[in-house]
């Protein structure tokens, strides 16, 4: 829950922040926000030096001062915290650096029982330039949490969150003070100041209750958060090595076509046919050993990924400070890079892109399997330097491999997508097939045509013949 307005007076008189000067601003994450601040410096007549016995100086305090506009856990309290920075500058934060960074605070105050709070600072001018003031109005309504700078006039000159229903917008006009209830005459709900657990300030116990279980800034559902974010890697990790294994069962008797070619030529004499027949099986024997090879070097891959976000988890649950939790989990920093061969995270325009797409290594290859996907795909997925294939005299797909720079695509992928364009056409049932291939930007659409129809020029001629175990492997590569 959020505070209530006794405990924001409390808050406010252990913080005693009348004096004190602003010497950073800190945005951890989009709705927190942290000032670190240097109280006044007080002459206290009550301590003296031991030696000469004269009065000295009570040195001024370094406090930060934790801002949470998160819903159900808004605050405004001393936090002991390290304050972790964002990775890269957010936009209010730099106002601020820029507004009242070096100004005093000269005064700060709760507007009645409203859960506003206003900081009035002062910062001198450069030169012979007048000191400039401004507002810092902080609204910690759970449904309505904001952080709002304003002149003396009341004119908006920028908000933590931009809300132009509200009016809360740069130019916009807030003046809290000037706005009467509207409801006067109904009962107003009674609040007591929570005792909380532990020992120290308002502030500490405040500080050290939300860390724990106060809201979603809290450890209690940061940690859930970790749970759910590291737990649904390990499964999909976990699903796509269940499905590689699978995949090396299949390949797994390799080593028999290798004896079968051995044993057809030891007893081979003078039959050429049995010559062929025992290269067939050393061929397949080959291919299929590169394949197995390969699975098996996703799987190691898989198992170290497994095992390195199964340790991030356990680091993580350990860590004490939920404000790097909550950057962490707000700025993407516990995204789990997927190894070679697993299904990976895709952007959101690869995501409604249509069609099949498969990851042979480096090389990713597209494939549309009729003319609305074919369509789509060359007028808004492909490049110009893209390879397209298509089997030549039969309707059927087009295939596209992704250009990489400054990269010549290797003979083996283009028969994969040789193999693709063939399979997904209307000539897959005659085992073999010539196709056209060309860049993408050397294909002109034909002018009336059907949808999809194009006309390739600077085309090449692929003859490939259908490889079962090829086309076992590009499915195991599907993403």
């Amino acid at each position: 829950m959020s505070l209530n307005w006794k405990e924001i007076n409390l808050i406010l008189d252990e913080l005693d922040l009348k004096g004190a000067q602003i010497q950073s601003v800190v945005q951890s994450a989009y709705d927190v926000m942290v000032l670190r601040l240097r109280t006044r410096t007080e002459f206290d007549n009550l301590e003296k030096l031991s030696n000469e016995g004269s009065p000295v100086f009570k040195k001024g305090e370094t406090k930060q001062v934790l801002i949470s506009l998160s819903s159900g856990a808004c605050r405004i309290n001393e936090t002991f915290r390290a304050v972790p920075k964002s990775d890269k500058p957010l936009r209010f934060a730099q106002f601020l650096s820029s507004k009242i960074v070096n100004s005093w605070i000269t005064d700060v105050k709760q507007l009645g029982d409203d859960r506003i709070i206003r900081l009035d600072v002062k910062r001198s001018g450069a030169g012979d330039e007048l000191p400039v003031e401004y507002r810092l109005y902080i609204r910690l309504w759970s449904n309505a949490a904001n952080f709002i700078v304003t002149n003396n006039d009341g004119l908006i000159l920028d908000v933590m969150r931009r809300q132009p229903k509200r009016g809360e917008i740069t130019g916009g006009s807030y003046t809290p003070e000037k706005t009467e209830p509207d409801n006067i005459d109904k009962p107003k709900r009674e609040f007591e100041i929570r005792d909380l657990q532990g020992e120290g300030s308002f502030n500490k116990k405040i500080d050290e209750f939300y860390a724990e279980k106060g809201g979603l800034l809290s450890l209690e559902v940061l940690r859930e958060q970790v749970r759910r974010n590291c737990e649904g890697s390990l499964g999909r990790i976990t699903a796509a090595l269940e499905r590689l294994k699978e995949k090396e069962k299949q390949f797994a008797n390799a080593e028999q076509l290798k004896i079968k070619g051995d044993e057809i030529l030891s007893n081979i004499g003078e039959d050429k046919n049995s010559a062929r027949m025992a290269q067939e099986f050393y061929d397949q024997y080959k291919k299929e050993k590169n394949a197995l090879m390969e699975i098996q070097r996703e799987i190691e891959q898989g198992e170290l990924e497994q095992k390195e976000v199964t340790e991030k988890m356990e680091r993580l649950l350990a860590e004490t400070n939920p404000l790097i939790l909550a950057k962490l989990l707000k700025t993407g920093g516990l995204a789990v890079k997927q190894p070679t061969g697993l299904k990976t995270q895709v952007s959101k325009k690869e995501k409604n892109r249509p069609g099949l797409t498969f990851k042979r290594g480096d090389w990713i290859i597209i494939v549309g399997r009729d003319a609305n996907e074919n369509d789509e795909l060359l007028r808004r997925f492909v490049k110009g330097n893209d390879l397209w294939f298509h089997a030549r005299d039969y309707h059927g797909s087009y295939v596209f491999i992704r250009q990489r720079s400054g990269k010549t695509v290797p003979l083996d992928i283009m028969l994969d997508a040789g193999n693709l364009a063939l399979f997904y056409s209307k000539g897959r049932n005659n085992g073999a097939g010539d196709l056209f291939y060309t860049q993408v930007k050397y294909l002109r659409r034909v002018k009336n045509g059907a949808k999809g129809l194009v006309i390739p020029t600077q085309e090449k001629n692929l003859h490939v013949k259908l490889e079962e175990t090829r086309l076992r492997i590009l499915e195991g590569c599907r993403v």
